[in-house]
């Protein structure tokens, strides 16, 4: 195993003293939420935790598939079994993004990667209804209530930009989707009027025209006793808008009645650059009213006064871009069309950089031009082949430079357990999907000479901390030292304030670091990482412990 001697120490600072009427974080009150410094945790829903085999098996999808191109057994009631255990709590995440779970094509497709189904969760089949193989309406409440009660967010992950493909179980929805051309990605246009691979019907999102229910829906609507129900709805719901009845907005609608009727806190919404812009502007409208809705009818379970949240998943945007992404003919906006935050593309090869390299970068740039935006950051992920650490021989680099980083983290399942990313007889992006490795986290298995249960014990203490300052991912920084590296984040909003300060390189044993200016004498500090209590004297914190990296805050 890799000494801790190697780790970057860190050494966090909460601010103690209040200027006037401002609130300091860490002075008693509950520390407010802000989506500028989530931590948000992603995963497969079909490869994280099986809470039920009861499901494993739905519309005879037993044929054999590729390597890791079936169903699991993760489902929605896996998660909330984690919840219930807390630990996501020990991992300082506040949101829990999962794929989509509504109803996937119940038939496979074999297109040179071996028989793949629906697994994954963007072949929607029918937006109404979730997928047994995931779980159950009640389910799904539950896994809100319990997240919430957490103080944990819940994102659903939506797909306007196409159905699942046609099989022999599952027809095209006539009228509303173009099975052609395939993309090719020289301009807007062939980016966003097109499919994205072939045999993915790539839904009329540009098109005004009013289309019917397809027959195959309606008859399984009927067959479910529900056709009545759903009819009632949508004529309710054209009423109300006087949208006409085009694809999108029948989309639109099925997606935003998971926020009015489970009060889900935010969308990661897929495939974005491949919709009209406008499109997402249209759908953040009605997700902003039904989020209003389900706190005016819920009045005791709402968390705060934050708005809707939207993350767009705008492939290859990069923080550097700011504020715009160029398809090479036109530049677009996305954070003025309904969108929070973007993920952001940058940092999986930023991190190859120094700390101060990539934190000044991202502070200058959140809070330039994108000030009041944000962007999730991420080192791996489900579906990018070139994720940060692929050997997975690096993992507390990964944690200390994604979490440490100005701007929201993703943190994908297993990158806090060392979970393999490169599995034999895998083809594409399959190979980032693997179980989650439950099984090598009990028995401490080893992996590149690192320990899982240190990797793990590395990003809790991390992200427990940014959980409690959101001066790390919110915060202006600036550096104050070269040698040893230290750093400060300080956090202004409202009535509230707050600050950090980090140093890395720092050696095991009695450290010391100067905080004069940032923390006056006699103020109390915790060592999240040994759990000791340190108080400032002479503009230093003094913290002798066995770890070379101290975490302290009020």
């Amino acid at each position: 195993m890799k000494r801790l001697l190697f780790i970057p120490v860190l050494l966090l600072l909460s601010i103690t003293a209040c200027k006037g009427p401002q609130q300091a974080i860490g002075s008693g009150a509950k520390t407010p939420f802000y989506w500028e410094n989530a931590n948000v945790y992603f995963m497969l829903t079909d490869r994280f935790n099986n809470g039920s085999t009861k499901n494993d098996l739905n519309f005879g999808r037993s044929t054999p598939t590729g390597t890791l191109r079936g169903f699991m057994g993760g489902d929605i009631k896996g998660i909330t079994q984690k919840i219930e255990e807390g630990y996501f709590d020990k991992l300082g995440i506040t949101a829990i993004w999962f794929t989509p779970v509504v109803e996937q094509v119940h038939d496979f497709v074999d297109e040179g990667t071996g028989v793949t189904y629906g697994f994954h969760g963007y072949w929607t089949k029918d937006w109404t209804r979730l997928d047994p193989n995931f779980g159950t309406e009640k389910e799904l409440a539950e896994l809100v209530k319990k997240a919430h009660q957490r103080g944990i967010r819940i994102i659903l992950d939506v797909v306007i930009n196409h159905t699942g493909p046609e099989t022999k179980q599952d027809p095209l929805w006539p009228g509303w989707v173009r099975t052609e051309p395939q993309c090719t990605y020289k301009d807007y246009r062939s980016t966003i009027e097109c499919t994205l691979v072939k045999n993915l019907p790539d839904i009329k999102t540009d098109s005004n025209a009013p289309v019917e229910l397809p027959a195959f829906l309606v008859a399984k609507w009927k067959k479910e006793g529900r056709y009545e129900k759903e009819v009632a709805e949508l004529d309710a719901f054209f009423k109300r808008t006087g949208y006409p009845r085009a694809p999108r907005f029948y989309v639109i609608k099925w997606l935003t009645d998971y926020i009015r009727q489970y009060g889900v806190d935010g969308y990661r919404c897929d495939t974005a650059k491949h919709v009209e812009e406008s499109v997402w502007a249209e759908l953040r409208k009605e997700a902003d009213l039904a989020f209003a809705d389900w706190k005016k009818a819920n009045p005791a379970k709402v968390l705060d006064n934050n708005p809707f949240y939207m993350v767009g998943e705008v492939y290859f945007y990069k923080v550097s871009s700011g504020r715009l992404y160029d398809f090479g003919d036109k530049k677009v906006d996305y954070f003025d069309n309904g969108f929070t935050s973007l993920l952001n593309f940058d940092l999986k090869d930023d991190a190859q950089n120094s700390y101060e390299n990539i934190f000044s970068k991202y502070s200058t740039l959140l809070n330039g031009s994108l000030k009041g935006k944000s962007v999730l950051n991420y080192m791996s992920s489900h579906d990018d082949g070139s994720p940060f650490d692929p050997a997975r021989s690096k993992p507390m680099e990964t944690a200390t430079k994604l979490l440490l980083c100005p701007g929201a983290s993703q943190v994908y399942y297993g990158d806090e357990t060392n979970r393999s990313l490169q599995i034999p007889g895998t083809q594409g992006d399959a190979t980032l999907r693997s179980f989650m490795n439950w099984d090598e986290l009990a028995a401490n298995a080893e992996r590149n000479g690192y320990r899982t249960q240190d990797v793990l014990a590395h990003w809790q203490k991390l992200g427990r901390f940014r959980r409690a300052h959101p001066a790390v991912g919110a915060g202006v920084h600036a550096m104050l030292s070269n040698k040893p590296y230290t750093f400060k984040r300080v956090f202004q909003s409202g009535g509230l304030e707050d600050a950090v300060v980090a140093g890395l390189d720092l050696p095991k044993g009695k450290k010391e670091i100067a905080v004069q200016g940032v923390f006056p004498d006699g103020t109390m500090l915790q060592d999240y990482y040994s759990g000791q209590q340190v108080r400032v004297s002479g503009g230093k914190v003094s913290v002798d412990s066995e770890f070379s990296v101290v975490l302290l805050g009020k």
